[in-house]
């Protein structure tokens, strides 16, 4: 039987081509993804440890827990324990690392970054190394981190301005590039290096935020940590630079893990459509051998060696396509690390990780899913009896069992079910454990449209057959082939719905998340600019929650609110024809209904701006136009049980107010809304602005209005302005972005389910060739022939995208509302209807070599061999 198996394997090894590319896509993704995330965690491995081994112990100050949601910043070390560190026996030598925020200016003279970068001063002995260049040895002199010089475009030898404490500019040079590690705090706000008395002249920062040692000769690094930690005490972590190292490294790691995650769930969908595809090809193949199986029990053969014969074929099937995918896999990984690699400023002189576990999950998984996917078929090989298969035909039978009243029940049941369960997960709050119980209910709907999917062609080939009719010959012809054969059309379409689903739904959810940014935006900002201070990290959520405790000043400059004469300037300019202001801030009460647990309440008011308004809000409870001085507009989430006409206490001394209304705690408004008189009253020493909305002047041009805005500001460089149309681009660019790059992954999927339905229709001549030559021989010439073919693919695409759509919508609508509250609908009709199009593309381009063939088939020839 093996001999026999494998003689068949070499006889028809055409029939499995596009088999074997469908597993070796698949298999290509697993493995190519495993070499990129291993080489990419090897290359921020080298950069971590690389850095760390440069000295022996490092010691950083401890974090604070945090107390009522809010952090506190380390204490330094002081100069005296440094001191106290470099007298000791076991030290060689040691320096300090100084850190604090400072105020650099990018190219157009304004503060780089919302929140600014850290400002460094280190000596002789570091764990830092410079990449490129040197480290500052003069006063003007810096080292920048590439984070900022990467979005700057500052590279060495350039002059990067910088505000020192007074706010004056003064100008360095760059001397050097700075890589840091990947996932710390300095990789996203970024660095700069000084010389020490230019970082004290910047930041008026002391202390040092990090001690690096070395060991003296004959001591080691664990003898070092335990001296230096008996000095620093328990205020201090100290770690020997293998454990600095170590843990860095896993940090690191833990972001080529996540990559690896990402990219793996696609692979998996791509392994799963092969799967479909390779099942579909074992079912057809094993439907049209059936004479031959037959013949094979008639000389002997048991059903288990038949059984046998069958996983051996698709044995070596996968083990040869599996193979053939690690090659690629190895290849695409090395490919996808030169160019992505550079992008994440990674290090290009690492050698290519091809790990066992990389190539022994490939062939696994593709050997495995092979297997798998053939079993069903080579079971149904099993059960016909020899004389049956030897009297009928060599066409598929039996695979149209099951397509009666059985299927229509079960495929109902199970949708009901999956609307249950959709049900479910849109009933609590919004959350992503709500998505995941959506996600389960679209699969019990894709097993109920695998179930129904025999019915839905017959249905919607019906429907749309009617026009088809009329066309033509060949059309009538393609119309008839598809409903002869559902369960098999079927089987071949899946794939492609569930390519067409997934990406559908994302494209909801894309869209979804577009319109409500809009509408979010057009709500909390009805404004074209607005400003606000550079640290704006202290301002509380729509819960009321602060985010974090951050420091109101660098370099001994307050920049934590704006000043009036801001909106002064900006009032007074023609271009602009309002200007309106929120100041926020926390306030003391001692009423529990409405405090946090820190006893303190987020307070707000605009001056310059009506309520209702140029301000928008949606009233929950109560009427807006009792609100006034003496009355306060409080949000849904912080009134809780309070209605309007109640009673609430804030600031120190206590002032009584009266709740006008409770409105959504979305857009512009949080916490507590006062009016302007009796804000001064409760935060009497907050003069300065929160932020400033400005709205243009019809009669101005955007580019002259922004001109107006960002001269206004020109002796504030450390204000962020923002365009509330750029910020709306911003949005959509990333989510574009983000949508191109998963829709290019999902396409992996549709071209491995184009090549299952090509695979069908090649099947499907070939098991036709007698019924082909005699249309031939009754006058349908080879065009028609081709046409007819192609109208049956394309019917084939569309019935599986437009099975997917349907799921995609339904499900992406249903995912996106049971994760985010307050969403507006989004429909990608651009998106679907080029997704249609290149399914009818896609199936015009899967017929063309089966239509090929059929058109060159000697007609006496075919019609003699039957």
């Amino acid at each position: 039987m093996l001999r026999t198996t494998l003689a068949g394997l070499r006889l028809h090894k055409a029939r499995y081509v596009t088999t074997t590319l469908a597993i070796l896509l698949g298999v290509m993704f697993i493995s190519g993804t495993m070499v990129f995330a291993d080489t990419l965690k090897a290359s921020y491995e080298k950069s971590v440890m690389g850095s760390a081994s440069s000295v022996d112990t490092i010691a950083t100050p401890e974090i604070p827990e945090p107390q009522d949601g809010t952090w506190e910043d380390p204490e330094p070390f002081t100069q005296e324990q440094l001191d106290q560190i470099r007298d000791l026996p076991e030290v060689a030598d040691a320096d300090g690392v100084r850190q604090g925020p400072g105020l650099l200016l990018d190219s157009e003279g304004r503060a780089f970054s919302h929140v600014p970068p850290e400002a460094m001063a280190v000596e002789e002995v570091t764990r830092y190394e410079i990449t490129e260049g040197e480290l500052p040895d003069s006063y003007d002199e810096m080292v920048l981190a590439t984070t900022i010089s990467d979005q700057t475009g500052f590279e060495v030898g350039d002059s990067v301005t910088v505000l020192d404490a007074e706010q004056q500019e003064q100008e360095f040079t760059v001397t050097g590039l700075l890589d840091v590690e990947v996932g710390s705090e300095l990789s996203y706000r970024g660095a700069f290096i000084l010389t020490p008395e230019a970082f004290a002249s910047v930041t008026g920062a002391e202390g040092y935020h990090e001690i690096d040692a070395l060991a003296a000769d004959g001591t080691s690094e664990e003898d070092l940590a335990t001296a230096v930690a008996g000095v620093l005490g328990e205020g201090a972590d100290v770690k020997t630079s293998t454990e600095f190292g170590d843990e860095m490294a896993a940090q690191a790691g833990a972001s080529a893990d996540m990559i690896r995650t990402g990219l793996m769930l696609f692979a998996l969908i791509a392994v799963f459509v092969a799967g479909i595809v390779i099942y579909n090809t074992f079912a057809i193949l094993v439907a049209q051998r059936q004479r031959e199986m037959a013949l094979l029990r008639c000389v002997g053969a048991k059903r288990g060696q038949v059984f046998r014969s069958m996983l051996t074929e698709s044995f070596v099937v996968g083990l040869v396509a599996s193979t053939l995918g690690v090659l690629a896999g190895v290849g695409l990984g090395m490919v996808g690390f030169r160019f992505v690699g550079p992008l994440m400023g990674e290090d290009m002189d690492v050698a290519t990780v091809i790990s066992p576990t990389a190539v022994i999950i490939g062939l696994t998984v593709g050997v495995t899913i092979t297997v798998f996917s053939a079993m069903v078929p080579a079971m149904r090989a099993t059960r016909v009896p020899p004389l049956a298969a030897l009297s009928t035909s060599a066409t598929a039978a039996g695979m149209e069992k099951g397509t009666g009243k059985l299927r229509a029940v079960m495929g109902i049941l199970l949708f009901l079910v999956s609307g249950g369960i959709v049900v479910l997960g849109l009933q609590g709050d919004p959350d992503s454990s709500a998505m995941w119980i959506v996600a389960v209910g679209a699969i019990v709907a894709f097993l109920g449209v695998v179930v129904l999917g025999p019915l839905l062609v017959r249905a919607i080939v019906g429907l749309i057959g009617v026009p088809l009719r009329h066309v033509g010959v060949p059309s009538r012809l393609a119309v008839d082939n598809s409903t002869r054969s559902p369960r098999r059309a079927a089987t071949a379409m899946i794939a492609l719905t569930v390519g067409a689903t997934l990406i559908t739904g994302y494209s909801v959810i894309n869209a979804t998340m577009q319109e409500s940014i809009a509408q979010e935006l057009d709500g909390k900002y009805p404004v074209d600019y607005q400003l606000s201070p550079m640290l704006d990290l202290e301002s509380p959520d729509a819960e009321g929650e602060g985010t974090e405790e951050t420091p109101e000043e660098v370099g001994g400059t307050d920049l934590s609110t704006i000043p009036e004469s801001v909106r002064s300037d900006l009032s007074s300019r023609s271009e602009i024809d309002q200007v309106f202001a929120q100041r926020s801030d926390s306030v003391d009460s001692g009423d529990d209904r409405i405090a946090n647990d820190d006893g303190t309440v987020p307070v707000s008011t605009y001056v310059g701006a009506t309520v209702g308004e140029e301000v928008e809000v949606d009233v929950v409870k109560g009427d807006l136009t009792d609100f006034g001085p003496g009355s306060v507009l409080i949000t849904e989430g912080r009134a809780e049980s309070l209605e309007a006409g109640d009673t609430i206490s804030l600031g120190d001394p206590e002032h009584e107010f009266e709740i006008a209304a409770v409105v959504a705690g979305t857009g512009m408004f949080y916490g507590v809304n006062l009016d302007p008189a009796d804000y001064e009253q409760v935060v009497p020493e907050i003069t300065g602005d929160s932020s400033v909305m400005v709205r243009g002047s019809d009669s101005a041009s955007s580019s002259e209005l922004r001109e107006a805005v960002y001269s206004a500001v020109d002796d504030h460089p450390t204000l962020n302005v923002m365009s509330m149309g750029e910020m709306r681009q911003q949005f959509e660019d990333m989510l574009d972005i983000a949508f191109y790059a998963i829709a290019a992954m999902l396409g992996l999927a549709i071209i491995i389910a184009v090549f299952g339905i090509s695979n069908t229709m090649a099947l499907s001549v070939l098991e036709r060739t007698r019924e082909s030559a005699i249309l031939r021989a009754l006058g349908l010439n080879k065009a028609q022939m081709r046409r007819m073919l192609g109208v049956e693919a394309v019917l084939l695409c569309l019935i599986g995208a437009g099975i997917g759509v349907l799921l995609g919508v339904v499900f992406g609508w249903a995912a996106i509302s049971a994760t985010l509250p307050n969403i507006v609908f989004g429909f990608p009709i651009g998106q679907v209807a080029t997704f249609l199009a290149i399914a009818i593309v896609a199936g015009l381009v899967a017929s063309l070599l089966p239509a090929r063939r059929a058109a060159r088939t000697s007609i006496t020839g075919a019609l003699a061999s039957q």
